[in-house]
């Protein structure tokens, strides 16, 4: 069951910005057509991917924060967004538990169940966009920000592109990192059949965004900046690219 974290007033703030965000992604009479997720019939099905969970936590923050813990609740939030602009929505897990079957016994079955169980149910929807959100960690604590990382496929790069704008809009030029290529060791981007996007929200490994990441304030700024990257894609696709 979902758990309900914006209340009316947060959501209304939320929303509000959100229309300035992409407002500002629109460009100017000679900046060209804003990216588009690709062509596609039919209503696009965004599928929000909290990485990690159950027993796999994924990276741990310097004071001791899962990753998963993390991942989850700007899933919720943003998925709680996307519902207030109607856009469908598929989460592929609701909770930090997660079931497995009995011949998952180890820690490295369960998450190669997981990751298949994952990838099915992402190929199996028909229209679909998938949206994975992590953290970042690096041995050395100066790496800082949100990165966009894309999949192969058609869409996905124009994808990135445009939630890292809405990034950068809505935190702060201090995101200098650019959009890239997924490395092909990230399994559910690298067989995933539809436009594809990863989003690194920041760098557990850093203090002072290690901080922002504990704050539901800042969770809140990241799934609104999400949410304002993936409709001003889709606005784009279905206006036919026009700026």
């Amino acid at each position: 069951m979902k758990k309900t974290l914006l209340r009316p007033a947060a959501l209304t703030a939320a929303v509000i910005v959100i229309l300035y965000v992409m407002c500002a992604l629109v460009p100017g009479p000679h900046g060209g057509a804003r990216p588009s997720i690709g062509a596609g019939s039919g209503k696009r099905i965004l599928i929000i991917d909290a990485g990690h969970g159950g027993a796999d936590g994924g990276a741990v923050s310097i004071t001791g924060v899962p990753e998963s813990a993390i991942n989850l609740d700007i899933a919720l939030r943003l998925d709680q967004i996307m519902a207030f602009f109607g856009v469908p929505t598929l989460l592929t897990r609701t909770s930090e538990e997660l079931d497995y079957p009995p011949d998952a016994t180890t820690i490295r079955k369960k998450k190669v169940y997981d990751q298949r169980r994952r990838i099915t149910l992402i190929n199996s929807t028909e229209n679909a966009v998938l949206l994975s959100i992590h953290q970042n960690t690096y041995p050395d604590a100066s790496p800082h920000g949100a990165q966009a990382l894309y999949a192969k496929t058609e869409g996905s790069k124009e994808l990135a592109e445009s939630i890292h704008r809405a990034l950068v809009q809505a935190l702060g030029a201090k995101n200098v990192r650019l959009p890239a290529k997924v490395p092909e060791r990230v399994y559910l981007l690298n067989y995933a059949q539809c436009p594809a996007v990863l989003a690194e929200t920041g760098f557990l490994s850093n203090p002072a965004d290690e901080a922002l990441l504990k704050t539901d304030a800042y969770r809140l700024r990241l799934a609104v900046a999400l949410a304002a990257g993936y409709l001003s894609a889709c606005t784009n696709e279905q206006t036919g690219g026009a700026s």
